[in-house]
């Protein structure tokens, strides 16, 4: 769940990785119910192993690729 103050939109959402489908995906809760759902970075960086909140608030995607990556992901300024 997010916590954090980098994407306040974001707050209180469930971030998933799909191995099989390679997604990032985005869920939106109302109590124990799933409301609406967006994936986030399809097939940009491969298999998603997991995804976390760092400190600083911004999520970290790990990839499942031989060549596997840690990524950062941080709002873009408007």
């Amino acid at each position: 769940f997010y916590t954090g103050d980098e994407f306040p939109a974001w707050r209180g959402n469930l971030f998933v990785g799909s191995l099989k489908f390679r997604y990032l995906a985005r869920l939106e809760l109302d109590g124990d119910r799933v409301v609406a759902q967006e994936r986030l970075v399809e097939d940009a960086f491969g298999r998603v192993r997991d995804v976390r909140q760092g400190p600083d608030g911004n999520l970290y995607v790990l990839t499942d690729e031989d060549d596997g990556a840690l990524i950062r992901l941080e709002p873009v300024a408007d």
